[in-house]
C-alpha cells in the first residue's frame, strides 16, 4: 500500500506527545551519571494512504484514539469489497455464517450486540485465516411486531386496520418498511459487523417467498402437514393464535376458588369442592377427576356431578393418576378447551371438548346467561352468583402463574382453533440423530441434553397466524365446497387455479385461505433460503451447509432445533456443522434489563462515551452460554486498555527509522523471527518477548479454532498489558535511548514492530476499529489489516531464555517491592549486590542496565557476586528465586533514625486500634446482640490488625538491629 510524505515532528513534540516519556523509568533517565544518560535522537513520523483521504489517523498525531473515526472506518472497509467472499488465498473450505434476523421493527439493544460481536470476531478470524468467509445479514418481517407497530400508527390518524382492505393495510406495512426499516441494519453496522450486505435478504423478499411456499408444498405432499382444530395459545387482543415464544408468564397476585359440585342423585352432603384460579372455565367441564388412590373420594367415582350455574348439566366423576391429592381439595374440574393439561387428559379419555370462550375473549352462548360478557367481568359476576347460590365456599389469595402476550400484554388464553399444523416427530428423529451421530455439535455441550430433552417431547407446531403481514398460507379453497374436505396446496395462484381447474372444471372459483405463516416458519428455512434455495444457485453450492449457527441460548427450540429439522428435510443436509449459544446480558448486579427497573444499557450511547471496541471486548470475555453482569467498571477499564494500546502504538512509531530511510526498512520488514536461529542470537529480553509471543499465538489460534474467544481476549490482554507494555516497552529503552550500539538499537526496532504487528492481528476481531488504525500507521503495510494474513502457527520458542527472563523479573519485582515497603521515592537510585552462580550472574549481569532502569537501582554500584557482601547485616535481604539473591543496603532506602521512631509511633496507634477490636469480642454484649454480619467484620479486622502489628514489630526490630550494629 502507498505511503504519504513523511510528517516531520521536533524531538521536544516527540517527548510531549509520549506518555511512556512521562514514566517514572524514563524520567530516572536524567538522574544517571553523565556517560549513561542516553542521548535522545530525533524521530520522524510518517502516515499511510488512508490519512491522505481521511479515513484513519496515526498515533503521531492524535493524542488518543477517536470514536469518530470507526463509521469511515466501517465505510472504508466496505468500500474496498471486504466483506465479500474471497476465494483468492488458499485457505480452505468457505466460512459461512447467517446472521440470526432482527426483527425490522427492531431497534439495537445489548442482545444484538452480543450476537453481532460474536459473529463478527468469527468472521474477522476466519477471512484472515485464508477461508472464503461470508456472513449473510438479513432482517425478519416479525409478523405480530410490525403489524402492531403499523396498527399504532394508523391509530393517530383514527384509522383502525378493519377499516380498511387487507390490500391497503399491507400496502401501508410497506411503506413503513421502506421508510424506518432499515434502521436496525445501520446501527448493526456502527458495531463492525463484517457482513456482505450485497446479500442483505429479508423474509418477505420474492426469493425467500417462493422458498416458503416450497417448503410449505413439500412438507404437506410428504403427509407432514396438516389442518385440525387443536388447543392453542390465543391472543384475544390480537385476534390470533401466537408461539410458546411470544407468551410470558409471570408470577401475579390472584385468588382460589372453592366451588361446590353436587354429586347427582345423591343427598345435600354428597358434593365435591373444586379449587380453580378460573371460575369462568367451569361451563367447559367436562370431567371431574379425583387421584384413584384418594379414599375421601373412592365413593363417588363412576358417578356424575352436576355443574354449577349450568341448569344441571352432567359431567363424569372419574379416577386419573395426574391429580395431585395435596393441591387444593384434591379433585379438578377437567376443562380440555381452555387448558393444556385437561385437553391431555381428555385426549388421552377420550372427553368430549367444549369451547366457552370468543376469540375476543368475551363468553360464548355455552356460558348461558353470561353469554357476551368479558371473561374477567364474568368471573367476578359468576362468583357473587355462586356465593348466593350457597355454591361458593370461599375464594382465598393464590400467587398465579399468568400468561401474557409478549407483544399485546394481555393475559393469552388456551383455545381450541383450526390452524395448521406441522407433524414434528419425524422431523425431530433426524434432529436428534444429527446429533448424536456428531454431524452437528452444541457449543456449550451442556445444552445437548436440553436439545435432546425437546425434541424427545415434541409437540406439533401450530404454524398458521390470523394476521394480515406475513407470508399468505399457500392454500385455496373452492368456492360452493366444504374447507376441511376440499383444498388446493400449490406455490402460487396460477399453480392453485391449474390444479382447481383440473379436479373440479374449468369453471371453479378460488380463493386463498387468509391466515399467514408462523414468523419462525420462514426463519427455519434462513440458512439455505438466503442462500437461494430451493434454486440451485451458484451460492448454494459454494456456501451450503454453512459452518455454524451463532444465538442466544433461549431460542435453542424456537429456531435452532427447526432450522436443524428443515435443513435435513429439505434439503437432506444438516444446514450447519456448529451451534454456538451465548447467554443474556443483565446489569451490573446480574439483574435482566428491564424498562421498569430503569437498568437499559444502550449500546450506542455506550458506544459515544466508551468505544465500540471497548463496548465488543467486554462483550466478548463472557463465558460462552452463561449470561454475562455488564458493568460500567469492565467498560472504562477496556476503554483504559483501547488508549493503552494507542500509547504503545506511539512509542512503537516514535522509536522506527525515518520512512525515507528504505534500507533501514528493508532490514527491519526481513526480521520474521521464524526460525532457531533467528530467534537463539537475539539479547534475552528481545529472545524472551518473541518466544512468549510465539506461544501466545498458538494458544490463541487454537482458542479461535474452538470458539474459546473469551479465553483468547484474555490471553491476548494479559500478553500486551503485563508482557509488552509493562516489561519489553520498559525494557527496549535501553536500547533505543543508548547510542553506543546501533546493532541493539534495531533489533529492538525490529521485535518492537514484529511484537507489535502481530498483536494487531491477534486482536483485530475482537477490537476492528483501532487496530485497523493503527496498523495503517505503520509504514510498508502490503495488506489491510482487515485481509491480513493471520500469524503462523508454531514458530520456534527458546525456553532457556524465557526462564532466564522470568528469573530476572523475579529480581526485579523484589526489588520493587522492598522500595515499596521501604517507601523509597520514585527518584532515588539505591545500590545492590546480586549474589547467584556464575551461570545465572553471566545472563543477569549482561543485561544491567535493564535490571537497573526497571528496578530504580544506581547502575554504578550495582555488584554482581557469588558470595554475599561484608555488609549484610546492614542490608535488606531479599530472595528472588532458587540461586538468585540480592542485598540492598539499608542506608540508601532510609533514614533509619527517622523510620524507627516512625515506626514505633504507628506501632503505638496499631495496638490501640486492635485493643479496642480485642475488647469488642470479648463483651458478651456485643457478640450476643450485634447482627452476626457485623460482629464477622471486626472478627475480620481483628485479625488483619494482629497481623498488621506482627509484620510491623518484625520490620522494627529489624532496624534497630541494624543501628546496634552500627554503634
Amino acid at each position: 500500500m502507498a505511503l504519504t510524505s513523511p510528517s516531520i515532528l521536533s524531538c521536544r513534540s516527540i517527548h510531549r506527545l509520549n506518555p511512556f516519556l512521562f514514566s517514572p523509568h524514563c524520567r530516572h533517565f536524567r538522574l544517571l551519571p553523565p556517560r549513561w544518560n542516553p542521548r535522545r535522537r530525533s524521530r520522524k513520523f510518517f502516515s499511510a494512504l488512508a490519512s491522505e483521504n481521511e479515513v484513519f489517523t496515526s498515533p503521531a498525531i492524535a493524542k488518543s484514539f477517536d470514536f469518530a473515526s470507526e463509521e469511515r472506518i466501517y465505510n472504508w472497509w466496505e468500500s474496498q469489497g471486504y466483506f465479500k467472499p474471497s476465494f483468492d488465498r488458499a485457505g480452505g473450505d468457505p466460512f459461512v455464517i447467517s446472521m440470526p434476523p432482527p426483527n425490522v421493527t427492531g431497534s439495537l439493544h445489548m442482545g444484538h450486540a452480543m450476537f453481532v460481536t460474536l459473529e463478527d470476531i468469527m468472521a474477522r478470524y476466519f477471512r484472515m485465516k485464508g477461508r472464503p468467509t461470508l456472513w449473510v445479514p438479513g432482517t425478519d418481517h416479525a409478523g405480530i411486531a410490525t403489524q402492531l407497530v403499523v396498527e399504532k400508527m394508523l391509530a393517530k390518524e383514527g384509522i383502525k386496520r378493519t377499516d380498511l382492505s387487507r390490500e391497503e393495510f399491507t400496502k401501508r406495512v410497506w411503506e413503513w418498511k421502506e421508510k424506518y426499516g432499515g434502521t436496525i441494519t445501520k446501527q448493526i453496522r456502527r458495531l463492525g459487523a463484517s457482513c456482505d450486505w450485497s446479500r442483505e435478504h429479508f423474509t418477505l423478499d420474492e426469493q425467500l417467498s417462493r422458498a416458503v411456499a416450497e417448503a410449505f408444498v413439500s412438507l404437506h405432499e410428504k403427509g407432514l402437514i396438516y389442518q385440525g382444530s387443536y388447543l392453542v395459545n390465543w391472543s384475544p387482543a390480537l385476534q390470533t393464535a401466537v408461539s410458546d415464544l411470544e407468551v410470558e408468564y409471570s408470577e401475579e397476585p390472584g385468588h382460589l376458588y372453592h366451588i361446590k359440585y353436587r354429586v347427582a342423585g345423591g343427598t345435600k352432603e354428597d358434593f365435591l369442592t373444586i379449587a380453580t384460579t378460573r371460575p369462568e372455565t367451569l361451563f367447559a367441564d367436562t370431567a371431574i377427576a379425583v387421584h384413584p388412590e384418594d379414599e375421601r373420594y373412592a365413593k363417588y367415582i363412576g358417578k356424575l356431578a352436576i355443574v354449577p350455574m349450568t341448569f344441571g348439566r352432567h359431567i363424569p366423576i372419574i379416577a386419573d393418576k395426574y391429580v395431585d391429592r395435596e393441591f387444593g381439595t384434591g379433585v379438578l374440574k377437567i376443562s380440555p378447551g381452555h387448558d393444556q393439561n385437561d385437553y391431555h387428559i381428555a385426549r388421552k379419555l377420550g372427553l368430549p371438548i367444549l369451547n366457552v370462550m370468543n376469540k375476543d375473549g368475551t363468553l360464548n352462548d355455552v356460558a348461558g346467561i353470561y353469554n357476551g360478557m368479558d371473561r374477567f367481568e364474568a368471573r367476578k359476576k359468576l362468583w357473587a352468583d355462586l356465593e348466593e347460590a350457597g355454591l361458593g365456599v370461599k375464594k382465598e389469595p393464590h400467587t398465579l402463574r399468568v400468561p401474557r402476550s409478549q407483544r399485546g400484554g394481555e393475559v393469552i388464553e388456551p383455545l381450541v382453533s383450526k390452524q395448521w399444523f406441522v407433524t414434528m416427530e419425524p422431523l425431530a428423529e433426524k434432529a436428534l440423530s444429527a446429533v448424536e451421530k456428531g454431524k452437528l455439535t452444541i457449543l456449550p455441550d451442556r445444552f445437548e441434553k436440553i436439545y435432546n430433552h425437546w425434541l424427545t417431547n415434541i409437540k406439533d407446531w401450530c404454524i398458521s397466524r390470523q394476521l394480515w403481514w406475513g407470508h399468505r398460507i399457500p392454500v385455496w379453497y373452492i368456492e360452493g365446497k366444504d374447507c376441511e374436505e376440499h383444498y388446493i396446496v400449490a406455490r402460487d395462484e396460477r399453480e392453485a387455479l391449474e390444479k382447481a381447474k383440473e379436479k373440479y372444471g374449468k369453471s371453479v372459483e378460488i380463493y386463498q385461505d387468509p391466515d399467514v405463516l408462523d414468523t419462525w416458519f420462514s426463519s427455519s428455512l434462513w440458512p439455505f433460503s438466503t442462500l437461494g434455495w430451493p434454486d440451485s444457485s451458484e451460492d448454494l453450492q459454494k456456501f451450503y451447509p454453512t459452518t455454524i449457527l451463532e444465538t442466544g441460548h433461549d431460542i435453542l427450540f424456537f429456531w435452532v432445533a427447526r432450522m436443524v429439522m428443515m435443513g435435513l428435510e429439505l434439503t437432506g443436509t444438516v444446514p450447519f456443522s456448529y451451534v454456538y449459544l451465548h447467554g443474556l446480558i443483565r446489569d451490573a448486579q446480574g439483574r435482566k434489563m428491564s424498562k421498569t427497573l430503569g437498568n437499559v444499557i444502550d449500546p450506542l450511547d455506550t458506544i459515544k462515551e466508551y468505544g465500540t471496541d471497548a463496548l465488543r471486548f467486554t462483550i466478548s470475555l463472557g463465558t460462552a452460554g452463561q449470561d454475562l453482569n455488564l458493568s460500567m467498571e469492565r467498560l472504562s477499564a477496556n476503554k483504559a486498555f483501547t488508549n493503552k494500546l494507542w500509547n504503545a502504538g506511539k512509542f512503537v512509531l516514535q522509536n522506527m527509522p525515518d520512512k525515507s530511510d528504505t534500507s533501514s526498512w528493508e532490514l527491519l520488514l526481513i526480521n520474521e523471527f521464524d526460525t532457531e536461529a533467528s530467534l537463539i542470537n537475539l539479547p534475552l529480553p528481545e529472545c524472551w518477548v518473541v518466544s512468549e509471543l510465539h506461544r501466545l499465538i498458538d494458544s490463541v489460534t487454537a482458542s479461535y479454532e474452538k470458539f474459546f474467544f473469551n479465553e483468547a481476549g484474555r490471553e491476548i490482554y494479559d500478553f500486551f498489558w503485563g508482557d509488552f507494555a509493562d516489561w519489553y516497552i520498559e525494557a527496549s529503552k535501553t536500547r533505543l535511548y543508548h547510542s553506543g550500539n546501533n546493532s541493539t538499537t534495531s533489533i529492538a526496532q525490529a521485535v518492537l514492530l514484529y511484537v507489535f504487528e502481530n498483536i494487531l492481528k491477534l486482536l483485530h476481531p475482537f477490537m476492528p476499529f483501532v487496530t485497523e488504525e493503527l496498523w495503517q500507521a505503520l509504514p510498508y503495510r502490503k495488506q489491510d489489516l482487515i485481509v491480513s494474513t493471520w500469524p503462523k502457527t508454531s514458530l520456534p520458542r527458546e525456553i532457556v531464555s524465557v526462564k532466564r527472563f522470568q528469573n530476572m523479573q523475579a529480581l526485579i519485582r523484589a526489588v520493587r517491592n522492598a522500595r515499596a515497603e521501604y517507601s523509597v521515592e520514585p527518584a532515588k537510585r539505591i545500590s545492590a549486590s546480586v549474589v547467584a552462580s556464575s551461570d545465572v550472574l553471566g545472563y543477569i549481569s549482561s543485561e544491567k542496565e535493564v535490571l537497573a532502569l526497571l528496578s530504580r537501582l544506581d547502575l554504578e554500584h550495582v555488584h554482581f557476586t557469588e558470595l554475599p557482601p561484608g555488609d549484610i547485616n546492614q542490608s535488606v535481604h531479599i530472595v528472588a528465586s532458587e540461586g538468585l539473591e540480592a542485598y540492598l543496603p539499608l542506608a540508601d532506602m532510609v533514614d533509619v533514625s527517622s523510620e524507627i521512631q516512625r515506626l514505633s509511633k504507628r506501632l503505638s496507634k496499631m495496638q490501640s486500634e486492635y485493643d479496642a477490636l480485642v475488647a469488642r469480642l470479648n463483651a458478651p454484649s456485643f457478640v450476643e446482640k450485634a447482627p452476626a454480619e457485623i460482629v464477622r467484620e471486626v472478627r475480620e479486622k481483628a485479625s488483619e490488625a494482629e497481623e498488621k502489628i506482627a509484620l510491623t514489630k518484625n520490620r522494627l526490630e529489624f532496624l534497630q538491629s541494624t543501628v546496634s550494629i552500627a554503634k
